[in-house]
This record gives C-alpha cells, structure tokens and sequence, in this order.
C-alpha cells in the first residue's frame, strides 16, 4: 500500500542534519499527520533529505503545496475526494494518501466510490479495479486502528 519507511539514521549519516532554522522537522510534518495520521514515507524522505541539503527548497514546496491543497472554495472532504480521483486517474500511487485523507475529512465509503466512478468514465476498468482496492485496503486499515483503539482502552 506504501513505499517503505526511510532509515533517518542513514540519511543523517549520508547527507546530513535537517537545517531549516525557522521550522523544525516535525513541525513540518504536523500537517501531514492531522491530514493523513501519518507522515508518508516519501514526504518523510523529502524533509529529511531534502531539509537538509536545501532547506530553503522545502520551505517553498510547503508553501506552494499549502496554498494549492486548501483553496479557499473548497472544504478539506471535497478536495481530498477530488484529489483522489485526479491521482487515481493517473494511476499515481499516491491515490491512497489523499484517499485516506478524504477519509479523516469525513468522506463516507459511497462519496469514495463515486469519486472512484468518475474516474471510471474517463481512464477505464484499471481506475475502477485500482480504486476498489485503495477503498478496501482503507477499510482493513481503519478497522485495524480500531481494533487496537479498542484493546488499548481495555488495558
């Protein structure tokens, strides 16, 4: 479902610290985890590796990718639903972030699956089979969180 996890400790060693002085790592990553609940592996890659080397290059990344992922006419459900299908459109695997994210945002199982229709109209059986997977793949996750939710409030 995603990439694997980088090992810090290596890119530390290879490369170098994060050394954007204004804003930290992890505050960088906050947005990532009230979106998603996670930092994805590969936006982890790019603070670490690219924080360090160019730090000013990540600054404006962030701003760019702030500005363009919460427009002002949409709320956070609809442009993630929206995300969704342009990246599931373009077969990009970072469909399920965005997926996961219209999730948090509150995206009921049958606005996933419209979003996944539309995208059918236009880019065929792949998009259809390739969304279905995302969603049950989603519903594994979810349940799973909930189960361990609920083991964790039992102890």
């Amino acid at each position: 479902m995603l990439p694997p996890r980088i090992n810090r400790e290596s890119v530390t060693a290879a490369i170098g610290d994060y050394a954007d002085p204004k804003i930290s790592q992890e505050e960088r990553g906050a947005i990532y985890q009230d979106l998603i609940g996670f930092i994805p592996p590969r936006i982890e890659a790019r603070l670490a590796v690219t924080g360090a080397l160019d730090p000013t290059m990540v600054d404006l990344q962030e701003k760019i990718r702030e500005h363009g992922m919460y427009p002002k006419s949409f709320d956070v459900k609809t442009a993630q639903l929206m995300l969704f299908g342009m990246l599931l459109m373009d077969g990009s695997d970072a469909a399920v972030l965005h997926a996961i994210a219209a999730r948090r945002a509150g995206a009921s199982w049958q606005e996933m699956q419209d979003t996944i229709n539309l995208c059918f109209l236009f880019r065929g059986l792949s998009a259809a089979n390739k969304g279905a997977e995302i969603l049950a793949n989603i519903a594994h996750r979810e349940r799973t969180q909930a189960q361990e939710q609920d083991a964790a409030g039992k102890s």
